[in-house]
């Protein structure tokens, strides 16, 4: 027989359920703030106590609550902060299992997707998608195969609040930990989030693809073109965390196609700009620099990730120079369309004429005693100081290092990295770059 103790907790229980039911959309608001109030932290024995080994009658009825309402948002934050209570309880997974068979995550998923609710209550969602991946694999696993990546990703590209893509950083950060089956999903998916309008989004994309690169291990092939694509961007944070992760892509099997997409990245292509421009724009000289501008940025945060590059990797510098990096960057320093192109094209110049004696010369019989002499006293400032005839000079430039390179016989070794293997035909190699030289003659 049950003492009478035991009765009175039961009969209380069975009245706070009682008051529950009959409630309505103000008075639940009320049970909701008192629940929250005296049971956040509480243990899942602790919780079982307090509702007399009956909290999960109590949960049952938070969920289905959940499922009927949410798609209105009533009391929507009060009700999803009630049912973390219960699943972020030590020793909780008993009601995390009841939470999840009656579709929880789904519900949950399906909050990011709805326009009309709150960004508080999203952020909410969130931090409950967070607790269920954090529960373990198995749960990584179910989350992921309700198409939670996609719909996640799509809510951190869309997300106003910075505070909530944070948290959203942090859900897809535990994602790709510990989930082998999903991590490469969860990996495209980062790298889907790229292009996305939000900078903040950009930035939390790029972060937590570094961690899951490392993770993955082999690279997917859009990475390359999508990280060059980012660097349009005039958000310095944005950039910084793009040349963080080329930093880290370098030691891929991309590396090839990245050295070669950063050095092409040097001399801008108006021809994306210029179909979309309407007929105004081509009459307006301000309005051109204006649809050109992300291709200028690109151009300058290109040379300056080239420089950093160098400076980390003597072999990645020599890599460069095979593909014409000195021609490219001479290039860039002559567009006085903008002026950050040509002074991170100059600082990364200064380091490759310090840096190899062969890019001295050539770069010295190319600029002319006077330009090459302003150029060594203060390569940062050069493009204050040069005028037009000298920036024309550097724009129309012919320098072609990697020809000398390979005529003389130096860095032969690393040949191969862009031109094949070092048993190609070395007459087949020199008729390269004639016909070059022939092509920029005409």
């Amino acid at each position: 027989m049950t003492s009478i103790k035991e009765q009175a907790a039961i009969s209380r229980l069975l009245s706070f359920l009682q008051d529950w039911d009959n409630a309505g959309r103000g008075a639940r608001s009320h049970i909701l703030n008192n629940f929250i109030e005296n049971n956040q932290g509480k243990t899942a024995p602790e919780l079982e106590q307090e509702f007399s080994q009956g909290a999960s009658l109590f949960l049952v009825r938070l969920t289905t609550w959940l499922r009927l309402s949410y798609m209105t948002g009533s009391c929507l934050d009060k009700l999803l902060k009630s049912i973390g209570v219960f699943l972020s309880a030590v020793s909780s997974n008993r009601y995390l299992i009841e939470f999840l068979e009656v579709g929880g995550v789904l519900t949950l998923l399906e909050i990011l997707a709805l326009e009309k609710i709150k960004e508080e209550d999203k952020k909410e969602s969130i931090k409950l998608l967070q607790v269920i991946a954090n529960s373990g694999r198995k749960y990584k696993e179910l989350i992921c195969e309700s198409y939670g990546v996609r719909s996640i990703a799509e809510f951190l590209a869309k997300s106003k609040s910075e505070e909530t893509q944070e948290e959203v950083q942090v859900l897809l950060d535990s994602l790709v930990h510990g989930n082998p089956k999903y991590q490469n999903q969860v990996y495209k998916g980062l790298i889907a989030l790229l292009p996305c309008a939000s900078p903040k989004a950009q930035q939390l994309s790029l972060q937590t693809l570094r961690t899951a690169q490392s993770i993955v291990g082999t690279t997917h092939p859009s990475i390359v073109d999508c990280v060059l694509k980012v660097l349009r961007t005039m958000h310095l944070e944005v950039q910084y965390e793009a040349i963080e992760l080329i930093k880290d892509l370098v030691n891929y099997d991309v590396c090839p196609a990245l050295l070669k997409g950063l050095v092409a990245l040097l001399i801008t292509s108006f021809s994306e700009t210029s179909k979309l421009q309407p007929k105004i724009v081509n009459e307006s000289p301000v309005l051109q620099l204006t649809a050109h501008l992300p291709l200028f940025l690109q151009q300058a945060a290109a040379a300056k990730a080239i420089r950093i590059l160098a400076r980390r990797n003597t072999s990645l510098a020599e890599e460069m120079l095979h593909l014409r990096v000195v021609h490219s960057l001479m290039a860039a320093m002559g567009n006085t369309d903008h002026s950050n192109s040509q002074r991170q094209a100059s600082l990364t110049l200064e380091y490759f004429v310090q840096l190899f004696p062969v890019v001295e010369e050539h770069v010295r019989k190319s600029m002319g005693e006077e330009l090459y002499k302003l150029f060594l006293s203060n390569a940062e400032d050069l493009y204050m100081k040069m005028d037009s005839i000298q920036a024309d000079i550097l724009a129309a430039n012919k320098v072609n290092v990697a020809k000398a390179l390979y005529l003389s016989g130096l860095s032969n070794s690393n040949m191969s990295f862009y031109f094949g293997p070092r048993n190609q035909d070395p007459v087949a190699y020199i008729t390269h770059f004639q016909n070059e030289d022939v092509e920029g003659k005409e």
